[in-house]
């Protein structure tokens, strides 16, 4: 058996079926071991990292299970709580312990949206991977209509929110970020589509192998490959509550995601360095020819403290990018682990 498939898998004890597995040593003589197990693992499993939701849980499970038992009544709900401030993990525990579909992890501390999926997709074992936010603008009735297009043959199948229903400056915010990203990793990046959608396990699998201290899932999609598609979906207001994400949250996270997925800010700076020397050595070109015709008496004030300015401003300002890329490295070289755990449930 593949050992990537055992350690996803945990056996589960079946009264009406019996398997005889037979092992050969390497001294030829046989022995056997006979167990009454199969594996079965989930068909669907749904991901939602979990933060500041404790009135929005009972709604968002119950509105998934019955969206997904019109595909499967084998499923698993993986609710992964970012340490919310609220009282979000007593209602998962609440939750869990009513209905052992539903499955709760706790991290040790607030690491990350980002980093929550990440737990939840490392101990997520069904064969299809759906990912969505907890706060009930993905619509879990549109879960069967990703399942449906990915029948069809797709590993991915991405939910496109054609009219979202975000404030209009985070909407702005997406717009122009998303515009920058694609410019500097080269890459089309779609503004509709976020976490929202359904995954084949090899797909997820592929992405657990990417253990990068800084992570942002739909890149991470993007960067997998496998064969792809995107359905347009209903986009709902947020069921309760604000978003945790402000400008500062957004503006980092735009940061984070920039340096992880491009290295284009050093190329541009070279090239910037390497325009601004020739701009340099005509200038200067341009006044030795000058002085020697004499057309220079006195060398200008304004001119020489724009110069000083305009390139302490671009030393510094390429110091600073540098900068923020090594101390990314500094971060990656570390080896941390991406999230730590204080509690699970059901598992």
């Amino acid at each position: 058996m593949d050992s990537s498939i055992a350690n996803r898998h945990q056996p589960i004890p079946l009264s009406k079926t019996t398997i005889t597995f037979e092992f050969f040593s390497s001294k030829k003589i046989p022995y056997f071991w006979r167990a009454e197990y199969a594996i079965i693992m989930p068909h669907i499993s749904i991901v939602s990292p979990v933060y500041s939701a404790e009135k929005i849980l009972p709604v968002l499970v119950q509105r998934i299970t019955q969206a997904v038992n019109a595909i499967t009544s084998n499923f698993e709900i993986v609710l992964v709580d970012d340490r919310s401030p609220d009282g979000s993990w007593a209602v998962i525990e609440a939750l869990a312990l009513e209905n052992p579909v539903i499955k709760g992890i706790r991290l040790s501390r607030n690491f990350g949206q980002h980093y929550a999926i990440t737990a939840g997709l490392d101990h997520a074992k069904g064969e299809w991977v759906v990912v969505m936010d907890c706060d009930l603008q993905d619509r879990p009735e549109e879960i069967p209509a990703l399942y449906k297009k990915a029948l069809e043959g797709f590993d991915i199948v991405l939910a496109r929110r054609t009219a979202r229903k975000d404030r209009l400056a985070k909407r702005l915010f997406s717009k122009y970020f998303y515009r920058t990203l694609s410019y500097l990793t080269g890459s089309e990046q779609d503004e509709t589509v976020a976490n929202f959608g359904i995954y084949h396990h090899k797909v997820t699998d592929a992405i657990r192998q990417m253990r990068e201290s800084i992570r942002y899932f739909p890149t991470m999609v993007q960067w997998v490959g496998f064969r792809s598609a995107k359905i347009e979906v209903q986009h709902d207001e947020r069921f309760e509550g604000e978003t945790s994400y402000n400008l500062h949250k957004l503006l980092r996270l735009a940061t984070d995601i920039i340096l992880a997925f491009s290295d284009k800010p050093l190329r541009i700076l070279v090239k910037g360095g390497i325009l601004i020397s020739t701009i340099s050595v005509l200038v200067a070109l341009i006044y030795l020819i000058r002085y020697f015709r004499g057309e220079i008496e006195i060398l200008g004030y304004t001119s020489l403290i724009i110069s000083v300015w305009l390139l302490s401003g671009v030393i510094i300002a390429t110091l600073g990018i540098v900068g923020l890329y090594i101390g990314k490295i500094f971060e990656g070289v570390k080896n941390r682990p991406i999230y730590l755990i204080e509690k699970k449930i059901n598992y």
